[in-house]
């Protein structure tokens, strides 16, 4: 058999190994060039979408980050920036808006997941009626939410009314025009951008893992903290990101339930165009306030990477 299989099996010189050896490098040079054509024409169906976030988003940018370089006399300068750094008034504004946003945030997550976890239990019919009522704020304008908060938290608003009817208290309190009625109607306007994203992450967990975990002999609250809560954080983590950053630039809830008390950057930064015609200095705390967020998202990537927070719901 062996002497059979040494007269059917062809054995290579060394002229078939030097045509193999070429062959290979013919394939290995059309795969690269096959390759890098595939590239290309990726490149090439990509270069409209390019185009949109150039003109959309990179284009405003380097134009915003222009403006801020000319002082009020239209001379290339950075005292717009120092001015930011001098002045004290930038740097109350700046921790405004910051708290503002932070209080928000931590309201939505306090009440938003309560009412999510809740949602991700029901029924499909009940869930989707449930969801159509936490999306029905967004079929009124925000401007008449806002006004309607006004109208409900003002001193001879329904709340007061109620409220000194019932015996709770004598006197009208200050529900409007400081940072209690715009945190009030920041969290109202806010509070879908959390719960959809979360929901959506609800949904998708199988809670045959909470049945197991209690059949290893876990209580409800240890099975909900060891086994749902992180398997819920991609979307807890990502409806935060999405309140914080859209609270940093919020203008007309707190304008209008503010009162004035409360000024965050998007305020100054109308009054300062409106009013003074300073596009500089407008421009200027535009920038520093896209480089401070996107200081905050960095640093809650650091401490909150999504691999880290994706993976700890495979280690339950």
């Amino acid at each position: 058999m062996k002497t059979l299989d040494k007269l059917t099996k062809p054995v290579p010189g060394p002229r078939t190994a030097k045509i193999y050896k070429r062959w290979d490098g013919i394939n290995s040079e059309e795969l690269g060039q096959d390759e890098l054509r595939e590239k290309w024409a990726l490149f090439g169906l990509s270069i409209p979408a390019i185009i949109l976030v150039l003109t959309v988003i990179a284009i405003p940018v380097g134009w915003l980050f222009w403006l801020s370089l000319f002082n009020d006399e239209g001379v290339l300068s950075l005292s717009n920036y120092t001015r930011m750094l001098d002045s004290k008034s930038y740097s109350r504004i700046f921790v405004t808006t910051f708290k503002v946003s932070f209080f928000t945030t931590l309201l939505c997550v306090l009440i938003g997941y309560p009412l999510a976890y809740f949602l991700a239990q029901l029924p499909k019919r009940w869930a989707a009626l449930g969801m159509m009522a936490v999306l029905f704020p967004f079929w009124t304008s925000l401007l008449v939410r806002t006004y309607a908060w006004l109208v409900v938290l003002q001193r001879k608003g329904l709340i007061n009314q109620w409220g000194m009817e019932l015996g709770w208290w004598d006197t009208p309190i200050k529900l409007v025009h400081n940072l209690n009625g715009t945190l009030i109607g920041m969290v109202h306007i806010m509070l879908p951008f959390l719960i959809l994203p979360l929901y959506g992450s609800m949904k998708t967990i199988d809670f045959d893992y909470i049945k197991a975990a209690a059949n290893l002999g876990a209580n409800p609250v240890k099975a909900f903290w060891h086994v749902f809560f992180p398997l819920s954080l991609p979307g807890l983590f990502a409806g935060m990101i999405v309140v914080f950053v859209l609270c940093l630039g919020f203008f007309v809830t707190p304008a209008v339930l503010g009162g004035g008390n409360v000024i965050m950057v998007s305020m100054k930064i109308e009054t300062l165009i409106d009013l003074f015609f300073n596009f500089g200095t407008a421009s200027a705390l535009g920038v520093v306030l896209f480089v401070l967020t996107l200081m905050v998202l960095f640093v809650a990537y650091k401490l909150l990477p999504p691999d880290k927070v994706l993976g700890q719901g495979h280690n339950v």
